[in-house]
């Protein structure tokens, strides 16, 4: 669970489960949310499995289509595309109001964390499977301190990226290029640049998107 999520009542709690399964694939991307089958699969009632779907329509996570109902969304290249575009442009203004907004003791928090994934990148890990890399963009994003950019990444795309990254954009050489590129980014926040670091996260993002564009093209011509 990432360290910006807790539960409350028993609709948070399944809320954030269904979400997990959907970002982690247990739910199949495209698949037909049944509220009967998954009230026995979360043992809840169907009025909240409801606002939990509702819930994740908000966040793009769950598509709703005329006579068909509930699906989660399907990982597309077209929705890639669009999706990231808006990230990239987005984030990239994040990196910039952060390296002018973040606190001192923010970026040296943000330095010690780098470092812990250090070891596990080192160690040939991929620390995206963790929260680590999620966090390092999360905790960009709450040093802009612009409540409406936070609003609109947080809750409104952050998850669905989530899941393109989680079952598409998490293994190989790209662990060590993506660390070396948060680096990057950490040093010109560190160093007070703004225009360099929104180029750099725009450049890691476009990086981002390119590697997980590939795999998806090669799992439809397979």
């Amino acid at each position: 669970m990432l360290p910006f999520d807790k539960p409350v009542t028993s609709a948070d709690k399944t809320f954030v489960a269904l979400r997990k399964d959907i970002v982690e694939g247990n739910l199949a991307a495209g698949s037909k949310l049944s509220e009967a089958e998954l009230s026995t699969k979360y043992s809840v009632s169907r009025a909240v499995i409801r606002e939990a779907i509702n819930r994740l329509e908000s966040s793009n996570l769950v598509e709703r289509k005329a006579n068909v109902g509930a699906r989660v969304a399907t990982l597309t290249i077209e929705g890639l595309i669009e999706l990231y575009q808006v990230r990239e442009s987005l984030e990239g203004m994040a990196a910039r109001l952060a390296a002018k907004n973040m606190t001192d003791k923010e970026i040296a928090d943000l330095e010690k964390l780098l470092r812990q994934h250090f070891d596990k990148v080192k160690d040939g890990q991929s620390y995206y499977q963790e929260a680590g890399d999620l966090d390092f963009h999360y905790r960009i994003i709450l040093g802009s301190k612009n409540k409406h950019l936070i609003t609109i990444l947080i809750d409104g795309i952050y998850h669905l990226v989530r899941m393109y990254r989680v079952q598409l954009g998490m293994a190989g050489p790209r662990v060590t290029t993506a660390y070396d590129e948060h680096q990057h980014v950490l040093q010109a926040i560190k160093h007070r640049d703004e225009e360099l670091a929104e180029m750099l996260m725009r450049r890691h993002i476009l990086y981002s998107k390119n590697n997980i564009e590939q795999k998806l093209v090669s799992m439809h011509s397979n």
